[in-house]
């Protein structure tokens, strides 16, 4: 049995998280209403006083044109996804636990259409993304100085939503809500990357550290590239919802923050998730 806490619990990751450690381990879980990743002072108190032998931190700072458009909003960013990370590196040093940390495939410029492997050079093109590669990076200093770690990219999240107050619904979620208010949607047919289902990350973030895997970083993401038009196409088909989905350029809705036009994470290092397909099936099963 291990002791592990996990960070942003409420959320829509944290959840299935909570959910699939609990299962023979002792799991503390913590949102944001009992800690703050950015107080340093209060994560090392509360990491000494718990002494988990795992640490996972699903807390992160996720409103993308907010953080592009504000820069009271990317100083927030810079606080949750990057002094964060550097705190929760320091605390797991002191007791000497593992570290469990998220990012994203926002972190590439999206120039690479045949997808990014674990070790290609990120290079961020909106302010979110460089939040992301910094928080990284915090990791990564410490990566040959006694740190246990995985860091672990993934996409497009969706599945249940956490209990947290700002936990967000997923795009497909959205899209389903839509769909009981207009007959047609104009659905962007751009940005070539792949969705996860939550409870299949959770499941292979546990799998990971139970196989006791090599330290490192991680793509875990659902088999299956699309964009979010063919997405949209393929969720109505599995929802049997009957409703036109128009593709549209990218340029025709303005967002302030740039994405990468093609963000395929390649899994090389684990055995591949189900398709997308398969785990949307599962999920709009429970709705």
């Amino acid at each position: 049995m291990k002791k592990i806490l996990i960070l942003g619990a409420k959320g829509n990751l944290g959840a299935q998280l909570i959910k699939v450690f609990a299962n023979g381990n002792e799991v503390i879980g913590l949102d944001r209403g009992e800690i703050d990743i950015t107080d340093r002072e209060l994560i090392l108190k509360k990491v000494d006083e718990v002494k988990p032998d795992l640490i996972i931190n699903a807390a992160a700072y996720n409103a993308v044109d907010k953080c592009e458009d504000s820069d009271e909003e990317y100083e927030l960013a810079k606080k949750i996804n990057i002094d964060g990370p550097k705190f929760l590196v320091e605390a797991s040093l002191k007791v000497r636990a593992i570290l469990i940390h998220y990012s994203t495939d926002y972190v590439f410029n999206g120039e690479k259409k045949y997808g990014y492997v674990e070790t290609d050079k990120p290079e961020p093109i909106s302010r979110y993304g460089k939040t992301k590669f910094f928080g990284e990076k915090k990791i990564l200093e410490f990566g040959g100085k006694r740190l246990k770690w995985y860091l672990i990219r993934t996409s497009k999240l969706f599945g249940p939503k956490g209990e947290s107050e700002i936990a967000k619904p997923s795009f497909f979620d959205i899209m389903l809500k839509l769909s009981n208010e207009k007959k047609e949607l104009e659905v962007v047919d751009e940005e070539m990357s792949c969705f996860t289902y939550t409870s299949d990350l959770a499941n292979a973030t546990k799998k990971l550290v139970d196989e006791n895997r090599d330290y490192g970083i991680y793509h875990i993401i659902n088999d299956g590239a699309c964009t979010w038009y063919e997405a949209t196409v393929e969720l109505f088909k599995i929802a049997k919802v009957n409703i036109k989905v128009i593709p549209i350029n990218g340029e025709k809705f303005v967002r302030p923050a740039k994405r990468p036009k093609y963000s395929i994470l390649l899994n090389t290092k684990l055995p591949l998730l189900r398709d997308y397909r398969e785990a949307l099936k599962e999920y709009l099963k429970t709705k």
